[in-house]
């Protein structure tokens, strides 16, 4: 595993903490756990200060499942505002949807109602870039609302998958990268 910035011995103490599960979620996939990541106080704190480093913005938007967690942290630390970003049924009401691919099938993600305003500056913050499609869609949601995109940040990117060249055009931090 790669720490993107060598000189940050947090993040790189952050690292070992990720855990590789083989065959999940189906045989053949290696899945990085960043669960005791998560856990681990200061390994969240070092993640959650970078993710938001030098970034100017007014909201955050986090990206069901885990970008919530690590979403709501940054938006906490800089003192703005979180939105989820939520997979079908799960809102009462919907702004907006994106229909996008992702490693294994399709999916959806959606935008509640009466959170984003026009001109708004975002950071989209989820877990993993793979092969481009949630981050993109997340990125898709916050445009159509009127809004920008200051930057995506992940705490992990599979540059195997490509995704970033999937979404190119975005400012992508991703912190690790396998």
């Amino acid at each position: 595993m790669q720490v993107v910035d060598q000189t940050d011995s947090a993040l790189r103490a952050a690292a070992e903490l990720v855990r590789e599960v083989p065959d999940f979620p189906e045989p053949g996939v290696l899945f990085r756990d960043i669960s005791p990541m998560l856990a681990d106080g200061p390994a969240l704190a070092a993640v959650v200060g970078a993710l938001g480093r030098d970034y100017r913005f007014d909201v955050v938007a986090g990206v069901e499942a885990r970008g919530f967690l690590l979403g709501a942290a940054v938006a906490q630390a800089a003192g703005t505002g979180v939105i989820g970003l939520r997979k079908p049924g799960k809102l009462p009401e919907v702004a907006d949807r994106v229909d996008y691919t992702l490693e294994y099938g399709r999916a959806t993600l959606e935008l509640p109602a009466g959170t984003l305003r026009a001109g708004q500056r975002v950071l989209v913050v989820d877990d993993v870039l793979a092969t481009g499609g949630t981050l993109g869609a997340a990125c898709r949601l916050v445009r159509q609302a009127g809004s920008e995109v200051a930057a995506a940040a992940v705490v992990l990117e599979l540059t195997a998958l490509e995704g970033r060249d999937k979404i190119a055009g975005e400012e992508i931090r991703a912190l690790l990268s396998v």
